[in-house]
């Protein structure tokens, strides 16, 4: 297989909860090499990754901090040496953090700020250092992979946004920082996915997604049992709703059934 023309897959960050899901169901279920992020411990999530995977795999756990900006540089530089002639084929990002306000008098400037650095301008600044390894237009088509996930021949970059982060679907309210730095991701996916229309056309396209309720760290204090996924779970179901998704389904938001989750 020429290796040049089968891209790679890129997970950030994947040292727990989804993320982390995410990057052992490619490399349990592709033959691609994986690049997964973590901010410390880069090799015990490594050893983590990889514990009861078997075949030989490609797996690279680079040490990077959204908010920290040279971390990114850093990993786009290594990505250069490491993949000279092998474009992203699948991008993965999903930094997030929560604050909960539930009414304006519980804001703290301090809580906010670090929900916007983290939901908002972190997919801004990974997308930023990401998309020059994204195919062009002139790119030659994937190879197709081996395993039992078959990724369609363009490439794909997704970001995490959530169902709270909708203006139309907001019916409660509260959530303040975290509703207004997720809504971000929805435009962040549009507006993305109209540069890639121009530079990549058919080759690569830009999507957000919405996993529903799973149950990891992140979502501890919520944990009920009533329509939650496990991380796998929700890996494996996101995962399918991108590979059958099609381009016409570009610069919009899914979530883990297939359904569109508008702004």
């Amino acid at each position: 297989m020429n290796m040049a023309s089968s891209g790679f897959c890129l997970v950030t960050p994947a040292s727990r909860g989804l993320g982390f899901a995410f990057a052992r169901y490619l490399l349990a279920n592709s033959n691609l090499p994986v690049v997964a992020t973590a901010r410390r411990n880069c090799d015990e999530v490594h050893d983590q990754l990889l514990s009861g995977i078997k075949g030989k795999k490609i797996l690279q756990v680079l040490p990077v901090d959204v908010t920290d900006e040279s971390s990114l540089s850093s990993m786009a530089s290594h990505l250069r040496d490491t993949f000279p002639n092998t474009s992203l084929r699948l991008a993965l990002t999903l930094p997030g953090i929560l604050h909960v306000e539930k009414s304006p008098s519980q804001i703290s400037a301090s809580n906010a700020l670090q929900s916007f650095q983290v939901n908002a301008l972190g997919p801004l600044l990974l997308m930023k250092h990401l998309t020059p390894f994204l195919p062009t237009k002139s790119s030659p088509p994937f190879n197709p992979t081996k395993g039992a996930l078959i990724l369609p021949t363009h490439a794909i970059y997704a970001m995490m946004a959530a169902r709270v982060g909708s203006i139309s679907d907001n019916s409660s309210g509260g959530w303040y920082s975290y509703r207004a730095s997720k809504a971000a991701v929805f435009q962040l996916a549009k507006t993305l996915d109209l540069h890639l229309c121009t530079r990549s056309r058919e080759r690569a396209c830009a999507v957000a997604l919405h996993p529903g309720t799973v149950r990891t760290d992140f979502t501890r204090e919520y944990w009920d049992g009533r329509g939650m996924l496990e991380a796998d779970e929700a890996a494996g179901k996101l995962l399918g709703v991108l590979v059958a998704m099609g381009m016409e389904g570009r610069g919009r938001c899914w979530d883990w059934r297939g359904e569109e989750v508008v702004p």
